[in-house]
């Protein structure tokens, strides 16, 4: 039955440029998104850029541009690696663009009507890297745990939200499962935020001028956090006159980091809370991942252009590296090598392999498409659909995987290249057999490696199969 799925990826922060978590997060999103949309639902797929805050603007400065100007140059890089990674969204949100500009509006106009805000000074610690006020317990030897640099200290008379008024709500939201938090173990981290106590936040900035002012203050800009969150709402347009807000809200699934999981799984359905929204119904947080054991920083020199890879493997293959490696909830070491190896034993030697001899022994042996019994029990498929499901990515390829080794092995096995001429009918339904597990291969593949998958089809769609040029080149071959 067709239903309405609308699923997110956080707006990614334009301070640099993107780097492979960012195409991890985005990948995995299009992969939700594509399967859906291949079993019939309707769906909305936003993803888009952070575009404003001190980082932004001290970032534009380095660069010896206007923050306008420079938010501009970084978008479109984001635009182009989503399009090298045949990523396909319905919206890429800005938040410096007049739509979203108008939904904060009415946004925090609503927060300030349910006597949610009040004004007040805030003197204490304030990290530019994070964009985020922190505490002195939260320091490393005076510094940041995640850039390794100390706060400014800051004092300014500040917008707070009440989040003391909504914050049980919240946990008792959590804790039902009303509003799922996933996996298990982040679901368990939430809940040990609560037990640190909770504390009204800030909602406005006086000092960093690049934002979206206040609506009754235009001395204060809306604090970055606050109003980055409403872009799930402002990309379908909330405030506007149309039902499309309505039709696709609540969210059915944010996916993020785990390093914004406080924002999100605590700010942002009491903010909702507040103006009388509905919380999303899903918060998907994955893992970090490491470089060759290695925390991924400029200063390294290990960050990883997700356009290198694409140059390299190809979009598919870096769908398909990216997701195959470990289980996405969970943090991962990324070794160049392995993307290699993997590359070689599972798509040129496993399913370009598999393709590749099929096509050519049913040409030569003059063998076409048949509707013979599909060899592949529904129980495997409905497995793998699960697993693709329920955001384990990793389980799934590896059943893939494990269908491409068992076609490879059968195929071994009946060795039709050695059959004499008199063995036509044999020969016929071993290849057969072979090409219906090839097509159902194709569509299990869809979601992760769309282009694959529409060359194979249109490959065995019938009456009659060609040899093609190779799906995936041998990396020594190339």
């Amino acid at each position: 039955m067709s239903r309405k799925y609308y699923i997110t990826t956080p707006i990614y922060y334009v301070n640099d440029k993107p780097h492979i978590g960012h195409a991890y997060t985005t990948v995995a999103a299009d992969v939700l998104a594509r399967w859906h949309r291949h079993r019939g639902d309707e769906v909305f797929f936003l993803t888009g850029t952070d575009e404003h805050g001190a980082k932004v603007a001290e970032s534009a400065v380095e660069a010896g541009q206007e923050p306008q100007e420079f938010v501009n140059e970084v978008a479109k890089l984001f635009r182009i690696a989503w399009k090298n990674l045949n990523i396909k969204y319905d919206n890429f949100i800005r938040t410096t663009s007049p739509e979203h500009h108008r939904a904060v509006g009415v946004f925090i106009n609503k927060l300030k009507a349910s006597n949610s805000i009040y004004e007040d000074k805030y003197e204490g610690l304030y990290c530019v890297g994070c964009e985020k006020f922190i505490t002195e317990k939260e320091l490393v030897e005076g510094k940041c745990p995640v850039h390794n640099k100390k706060p400014k200290k800051i004092k300014e008379k500040n917008y707070f939200f009440k989040l003391t008024d909504y914050i049980e709500q919240v946990k008792e939201l959590i804790v039902s499962g009303k509003m799922k938090i996933l996996p298990e173990e982040r679901k368990k981290e939430v809940l040990g935020l609560f037990e640190q106590g909770m504390e009204d936040f800030s909602v406005s900035r006086e000092k960093v001028k690049w934002g979206i002012p206040l609506p009754f203050d235009k001395k204060q800009n809306i604090y970055v956090w606050v109003e980055a969150l409403q872009n799930y709402i402002s990309g379908i347009g909330y405030g506007e006159p149309s039902e499309k807000f309505s039709k696709w809200w609540p969210a059915d699934c944010h996916i993020m980091a785990k390093d914004i999981l406080k924002f999100h799984a605590i700010y942002w359905p009491a903010l909702l809370l507040a103006v009388g929204e509905p919380l999303p119904k899903e918060q998907f947080i994955h893992g970090f991942f490491t470089i060759d054991g290695k925390k991924m920083s400029k200063s390294l020199g290990n960050v990883i252009n997700p356009n290198d890879l694409v140059n390299q493997y190809g979009s598919d293959a870096t769908r398909y590296l990216l997701l195959s490696q470990f289980p996405f909830g969970q943090d991962g070491d990324v070794k160049k090598s392995l993307f290699d190896e993997k590359y070689n034993s599972d798509l040129a030697n496993g399913l370009g392999n598999l393709v590749s001899r099929t096509a050519n022994l049913m040409e030569k042996n003059d063998v076409g498409i048949d509707t013979a019994q599909q060899p592949i029990s529904n129980d495997k498929v409905d497995i793998i659909n699960k697993q693709i499901e329920h955001y384990r990515f990793d389980e799934a390829l590896k059943g893939i995987y494990g269908i491409i080794s068992q076609a490879n092995k059968y195929l071994d096995e009946q060795a039709p290249w050695k059959h004499t001429p008199d063995d036509k009918e044999k020969t016929t339904i071993v290849l057969q057999n072979v090409s219906d597990w090839i097509k159902t291969i194709a569509e299990l593949i869809y979601p992760f490696m769309p282009i694959t998958s529409r060359r194979i089809s249109q490959q065995f769609a019938g009456p009659s199969v060609k040899k093609e040029d190779g799906l995936f080149p041998r990396l020594s071959d190339k």
